[in-house]
């Protein structure tokens, strides 16, 4: 439990200048929180480098967080499930999106699931609160490569799954 809670506090410090980029302009931290969330009450992960990798998920890709840093602070267990789920920003953004639907099958156990707890909340962001200025043709573009990405970790937690597959069922409902 102290261990989360340092992963939660570590979180909110490293993404406190950040905004979402909905309409709401909300505050960045409230995605990895809602990510736990998912985990915890709709996929019944209860899993402590699950929930914490969870809640770090972002921060090597997104803030000055360097890996030797999440080694020191939460050991090597939690910073290998995130530094599957960085992205390599140097990399063009359609080359990483590729890369995601290409390595999700070969991902531990655990980073698939914060992988689809990811996915699960993305989407409904986009469909409650999408981001400023996406048209529909780039949020349904969004629900077509999250499919593909999630469709090579299926088997990882039917609970979630069937949750990701209510949303996509959704996808008409975009505006």
């Amino acid at each position: 439990m102290n261990h989360f809670v340092h992963a939660l506090a570590f979180s909110a410090e490293k993404h406190k200048n950040q905004r979402r980029k909905d309409a709401q302009i909300t505050p960045y931290i409230n995605h990895p929180i809602e990510l736990v969330n998912v985990l915890v009450n709709e996929g019944g992960v209860m899993s402590w480098d699950v929930l914490c990798a969870a809640l770090l998920h972002d921060v090597i890709e997104d803030t000055q967080t360097t890996e030797e840093e999440l080694v020191a602070k939460f050991g090597k267990k939690v910073t290998a499930i995130v530094k599957e789920l960085t992205d390599d920003k140097s990399l063009a953004k359609d080359v990483r999106k590729r890369l995601q639907i290409e390595h999700a099958p070969f991902a531990s156990h655990e980073a698939k699931l914060v992988k689809l707890a990811d996915k699960i909340c993305n989407l409904r962001d986009i469909l409650v609160s999408p981001p400023a200025g996406w048209d529909l043709q780039r949020k349904q573009d969004y629900f077509a490569w999250a499919a593909a990405v999630i469709a090579g970790i299926r088997g990882t937690n039917s609970k979630m799954e069937k949750i990701f597959d209510g949303l996509m069922d959704q996808v008409h409902q975009i505006q």
